[in-house]
């Protein structure tokens, strides 16, 4: 999306910090990845063009704290409440078949999951659209989504004198 749209795509932290740690990860951690995946998105966002491409957000990692530890982070729980929302979030459906990795877990709770990041998109009022499809397919529906959005929100101003 970044390349389509020429501008800057933010990873995921938690893959980078994961891939450092030589020991299981904990919820100090997670409140770490949160930090990071903050710094990075923030300096992104100096850089970027019109636009910006985040692969995760606070969101998912407060679920993810709470799915692996019962409880959530009260840091990343008050980041969410002051922190803007994104101006449209793409949640990505699992019609397409679970890819394994050293950092993917629970292939089958991904509709629980999934149900999960959606109620807390819908709780939020945030703006969202489920992709989904074959690659290709979840490529064409998320510039189609991005491009409704902006054509909404985009605003013409004019004035007389």
């Amino acid at each position: 999306m970044a390349q389509h749209y020429q501008t800057i795509y933010v990873p995921e932290y938690a893959r980078i910090y994961i891939d450092r740690l030589q020991r299981p990860y904990t919820l100090a951690d997670i409140e770490q990845i949160a930090k990071g995946q903050m710094q990075l998105e923030d300096t992104s966002a100096l850089l970027a063009k019109r636009l910006l491409f985040c692969d995760t957000d606070l969101t998912v990692t407060q679920i993810w704290a709470k799915h692996v530890f019962g409880t959530s982070c009260p840091y990343i729980e008050q980041q969410l409440q002051q922190r803007k929302p994104y101006n449209l979030y793409l949640l990505m459906d699992i019609d397409l078949p679970w890819q394994p990795d050293p950092q993917r877990e629970h292939p089958h709770l991904r509709q629980y999951l999934f149900d999960w990041y959606q109620q807390e998109l819908i709780t939020r009022k945030v703006n969202y659209v489920v992709i989904s499809g074959n690659q290709n397919q979840r490529l064409q529906n998320a510039i189609n989504a991005i491009e409704g959005f902006l054509c909404k929100t985009t605003t013409t101003v004019s004035s007389t004198q």
